[in-house]
């Protein structure tokens, strides 16, 4: 394999076989394995999260029983087991957990067959886009058929080995189905090999039929040694090195967007060394926030669609965009808007290839830390100039005045009714965050508006899930995040929205004793939507939560809803807060106190967070009889013609243009 290898210790003493179920020697294998990088030798996974119905209770759920009685006394064999509220959410807990540990440990999610096993899916894909690994266990219908159908079973016409579970292939990086209990180990060996592939990783699921899963085989005992999975750091390739070298010592204005793969690489002092010594600016992506504190001499924040003013005019300047583990999602190009320069070229290093080669860019196929510093070495006495650190030092101070502005108006509480913005909320949490506490978010206007303001102070500090921005990830991701970090704060943001679909996670936080602080901020509706849907000229429609008005559109009175009430009854602490002292000291409270607490806070979802001057690309309708359609039809059009592939190839000569300035697509009312 390619990124990763295993070994195995000396088996167990004696050899032969161990009668056991299939469940029972799932669970054996898992708490066996381990992964390892730089030395460093953790178990792979920290136990198993789960919900248990007619196709697994009495298959793993009596597995994990067993083990935890026998284990009680032996914590290195042991596979902890949390109950939790939501099958999908459960992932959602996982994959956040992996996140935090840099992919080098997760969790494993056991269901029931039916809708149990379905409702993992939207995990699943979760996890898969964002290239994390967990480790998905659904019960499956009978193997043997002898009670076919039953209950939950998918039934079809045209095939008799289809099931639900099938929902899985095409969102999971590996996908099988154990019929027989002597295909277990090869699906076992498989599964353990793409969870710990730094290229491959996703959602791994293996589909036990239930009456598989209770029935008894003899295995070999090697099959329960200790393996380690080393996960191995790809060094650049030389030739590749050279030509990536030769591109940004031809560079005039070059800009670096750091990705994930900065963070899971353990790339940031890497990064810092390289953005030093070179004095390339820095932009990061979501997945890359805190790549750089962002008050480092070379940090220039957020880019894209949700970025800074200061990464955003920088990347229509640049004529070089070295691209650190990412893998270009859209919101990073700005819809291929963003890096306007006509002679633009790229490098691009990631481990994954398919990342590696887009743009057209130089393809370094290598780790991340081990590539910034073969790159630090071969450009030592190789620096842009200081004309250009100067400009980029002084964009990325005006954007910090522009977010210390909307930190603290001149007018707190400007909103209807005395109301908070949410970028007054986003402020004071920030402020009375520590230095190595962590926010969590996911979805709705509040993602951007963390990218874009969120003043991260440590790598770890920034988890935004943006690669399916799945409302719901927010409470269970915190909880996945805090299972992982006990030692740091984690704050959930999340909008009321979100929170609505699923806050039941809440229970497992309470029985767990795990503390998060959820930051409630309740608009009355969805603040993004709303704000997207009026600027592509749909009127907010559909965006708030209101009753049926005399025209029975749904335009009549804010709903009764009591989010704080709903918080309460699910057992943790609830603070609420109306205005800017009253939320300082609730947040406070709150982080000094030692039990889950949900910060209930209303704003004003009709004040914007700064503008990033930049574009997302979200087609408007064509034709319409509504004038703010067409409007902004109209704008759409003007900014689709600044949009462009990049198809100049790596090893074409360079181009300069010193006086570039890339044609303006849009008006400041545009944006």
């Amino acid at each position: 394999m390619t990124d990763s290898a295993q070994t195995s210790s000396a088996p167990p003493a004696g050899t032969g076989t161990v009668r056991l179920t299939v469940s029972q020697a799932v669970v054996r294998f898992l708490a066996r394995q381990y992964t390892e990088r730089d030395g460093q030798r953790q178990r792979l996974f920290a136990g198993c999260l789960g919900i248990f119905g007619h196709g697994n209770v009495a298959g793993l759920g009596q597995a994990l029983l067993q083990a935890e009685i026998e284990d009680a006394d032996n914590p290195e064999r042991q596979l902890p087991y949390v109950l939790g509220r939501n099958e999908q959410a459960m992932v959602h807990t996982a994959a956040a957990y992996a996140r935090a540990k840099d992919r080098l440990q997760t969790w494993a999610v056991s269901t029931s067959v039916g809708p149990g096993a379905t409702n993992m899916v939207t995990g699943a894909a979760l996890a898969t886009i964002n290239r994390l690994p967990v480790l998905l266990l659904p019960a499956d219908t009978f193997a043997t058929r002898a009670s076919a159908p039953v209950l939950q079973e998918l039934e079809r016409p045209d095939s008799g080995d289809v099931t639900v579970n099938d929902c899985f292939r095409p969102v999971s990086r590996y996908f099988d189905r154990v019929w027989r209990p002597e295909q277990l180990p090869g699906a076992l060996l498989g599964a353990m090999r793409v969870l710990t592939d730094p290229v491959e990783t996703g959602a791994v699921t293996i589909a036990l039929p239930q009456d598989l899963q209770a029935e008894a085989f003899d295995w070999p005992v090697e099959l329960f040694a200790e393996r380690t999975w080393h996960v191995s750091r790809p060094v650049p390739e030389r030739a590749a090195l050279a030509r990536a070298v030769d591109v940004i010592r031809t560079a005039r204005t070059p800009l670096l967007v750091a990705g994930g793969g900065v963070v899971y690489s353990g790339a940031t002092e890497a990064l810092e060394a390289f953005a030093r010594a070179t004095g390339i600016p820095v932009g990061q992506t979501q997945a890359g926030k805190g790549a750089l504190p962002f008050d480092h001499p070379q940090s220039v924040g957020a880019i894209g669609s949700t970025g800074t003013t200061a990464a955003n005019a920088l990347a229509r300047e640049a004529d070089v965009v070295i691209g650190i583990g990412t893998r270009y999602q859209d919101f990073t190009t700005a819809s291929r808007t963003a890096f306007s320069n006509p002679a633009v070229r790229f490098v691009n290093v990631n481990v994954a290839s398919l990342d590696a080669a887009k743009e057209s860019g130089v393809s370094l196929v290598a780790d991340a830390r081990e590539a910034l510093a073969a790159l630090t070495a071969e450009l030592a006495g190789w620096s842009v100039d200081d004309a250009y650190r100067t400009r980029a030092a002084e964009l990325a101070a005006a954007w910090e005045a522009t977010v210390e502005a909307a930190y603290h108006p001149p007018v707190p509480g400007a909103g209807e009714g005395g109301r908070l913005s949410q970028n007054e909320v986003i402020g004071l949490v920030n402020e009375v965050s520590g230095p190595r506490d962590v926010v969590v978010c996911a979805a709705g206007s509040m993602p951007g508006d963390l990218h874009k303001m969120w003043r991260t102070r440590d790598p770890k500090g920034y988890h935004v899930e943006y690669g399916y921005s799945c409302m719901g990830y927010e409470v269970a991701g915190g909880i996945g995040v805090a299972m992982a970090a006990p030692d740091r704060d984690v704050f959930v943001m999340v909008g009321d929205g979100s929170y609505l679909m699923m806050a039941t996670e809440l229970v497992t936080a309470v029985q767990e004793g795990i503390k998060v602080i959820v930051v409630l901020v309740q608009n009355h509706g969805f603040a993004s939507i709303g704000a997207l849907s009026e600027q592509l000229g749909s009127q907010r429609f559909g965006t708030r939560y209101r009753y049926r008005g005399a025209a029975g559109r749904l335009d009549g009175d804010v709903l009764p809803v009591d989010l704080a009430a709903n918080a309460a009854s699910l057992g943790v602490d609830v603070l609420v807060a109306q205005d800017g002292p009253s939320l300082e000291a609730a947040l406070r409270k709150a982080k000094a106190g030692d039990r889950t607490t949900v910060v209930h806070v209303e704003t004003d979802p009709l004040i914007d967070a700064p503008s990033s001057e930049s574009w997302w690309d979200v087609p408007v309708s064509e034709v319409s009889t509504l004038e703010s359609t067409r409007a902004a039809r109209a704008v759409y059009d003007r900014w689709k013609t600044g949009q462009r592939p990049h198809l100049t190839p790596s090893d074409a000569a360079p181009t300069h243009s010193p006086d570039h300035r890339p044609p303006q697509t849009a008006t400041e009312e545009d944006r």
